[in-house]
């Protein structure tokens, strides 16, 4: 393995003082003795990144530690299940809001927001979910695409079914007129 080569080292092997909790193994002697001789915070603090240095061959290489995510697991109405894929999340939310005023940064702001939200409901959620976490956050960005979104996720067959999603969006966004 060259110079600069990573090796994933798993979350907890390292104790932070320079020796190692479990076998990291040196690419080139493939000895498990190594001390760190750097560690620093990577990508936005996801990951340490940590330069070690063999004790047998004195060759140096780098390993990272993340916390392993757990995946969000997506159980469709067929009962299938399939890890969350937030670019699905952002293909409808372009395809709602088409010829719209919204920009990538606003659905990549929604997209991140339905996960987050997703997230906190626990590691398995029903596209159900999904599709209610999407329409809440796209009322305010985009009533028009709100409304797209509906119509689909929703299934509408006719106008008496946009007329009603019309009264429930009005309802819940006009504010009050004195004395009504």
């Amino acid at each position: 393995m060259p110079v600069g080569s990573t090796a994933a080292a798993p979350r907890g092997w390292s104790d932070g003082s320079g020796g190692s909790l479990g076998s990291v193994r040196c690419p080139w002697c493939l000895a498990d003795d190594d001390r760190v001789v750097d560690s620093r915070v990577a990508e936005d603090g996801a990951a340490i990144r940590r330069r070690r240095e063999c004790a047998r061959c004195g060759n140096r290489y780098t390993t990272f530690e993340r916390v392993d995510e757990v995946p969000l697991v997506v159980v469709k109405r067929s009962g299938l299940r399939q890890p969350f894929d937030g670019g699905k999340v952002i293909d409808g939310l372009r395809a709602a809001t088409k010829n719209r005023p919204v920009t990538e940064d606003q659905l990549e702001t929604v997209a991140r927001q339905v996960e987050e939200a997703l997230r906190d409901e626990g590691p398995v959620v029903t596209s159900e979910q999904v599709g209610l976490a999407v329409l809440e956050r796209l009322r305010d960005v985009d009533e028009v695409a709100y409304l797209r979104f509906a119509s689909v996720y929703k299934g509408f067959e006719g106008a008496d079914d946009f007329r009603r999603e019309v009264r429930l969006l009005t309802k819940s966004t006009a504010p009050k007129q004195p004395g009504a």
